[in-house]
């Protein structure tokens, strides 16, 4: 009798170990990554990327106003750095010169949902829409057709990243939250960020916040001379043959 126990805790383990395989390699060729708590998996999108060379990336989420975007884009040109913004559709439709200009700035663009809602309420169609439909408006302007998305909020699920990856977009959070949505002042926010970034970080922020564009010029002119290099997100992240960590943390796969 315990042999034949024995056996089928074996068995077990084996079948186990079995399905655990074909589920990471079912995730892994989606492009998106499962991470296990108490054996239970869920997705990840990216926080930060590993990395040792001092290359960060500073985004911008557009949704509302455009009154200090031109003096952040001065203020990333005189520092001669390409950011990453997350458009709304409803924004890109209204101000189609922001885009524009934006774009021909050498920044970067991507998607930030089509009606900024909670998406991880929506199914996979509504979110197929709500993707299709945002990068559309973008692509219309610019020509390009973003292969980032940035979930409004910061709220997602597996249902939302498994499809934003099967549509080919990377889902893109952060590691470093400027709070500048907060209203927060310049000094506080520019300290904040220069606080809380490291090699690889994300560093979150707004295009319309109230002392934002103050802040910019400070936090630039301190990370480059503490050693950072600043590149777009999409230049920052690795395309393929990578893990996401339980810290949203991507690292090249061994």
């Amino acid at each position: 009798m315990a042999k034949v126990i024995k056996l089928k805790n074996i068995l077990l383990a084996v079948v186990t170990v079995f399905m655990l395989c074909i589920l990471s390699v079912s995730v892994y060729f989606t492009g998106a990554y499962a991470v296990f708590y108490g054996n239970t998996p869920r997705l990840i999108p990216i926080y930060c990327v590993d990395r040792d060379d001092k290359k960060i990336s500073i985004s911008f989420d557009c949704a509302w106003g455009t009154e200090y975007t031109d003096e952040i884009l001065n203020a990333l040109k005189v520092s001669e750095v390409h950011a990453t913004f997350f458009m709304v559709e409803f924004w890109a439709e209204k101000y189609p010169e922001y885009v524009k200009k934006i774009d021909e700035s050498g920044c970067e663009i991507g998607t930030h949902s089509s009606t900024h809602s909670y998406m991880s309420k929506q199914n996979a169609e509504e979110i197929k829409i709500e993707l299709s439909s945002s990068s559309e408006a973008i692509e219309k302007v610019t020509g390009k057709k973003p292969e980032l998305f940035r979930p409004p909020y910061g709220d997602y699920d597996d249902e939302l990243i498994k499809t934003a990856s099967e549509l080919g977009y990377y889902t893109i959070q952060w590691d470093v939250d400027s709070l500048d949505w907060k209203d927060l002042s310049a000094a506080d926010i520019a300290m904040r960020v220069i606080n809380g970034a490291k090699s690889g970080s994300i560093i979150l922020m707004h295009n319309n916040g109230l002392h934002t564009a103050e802040a910019v010029p400070i936090i630039l002119e301190t990370l480059k001379n503490r050693g950072f290099s600043f590149v777009p997100i999409g230049e920052l992240i690795y395309r393929e043959n990578y893990i996401i960590d339980g810290t949203g943390k991507q690292t090249p796969a061994k």
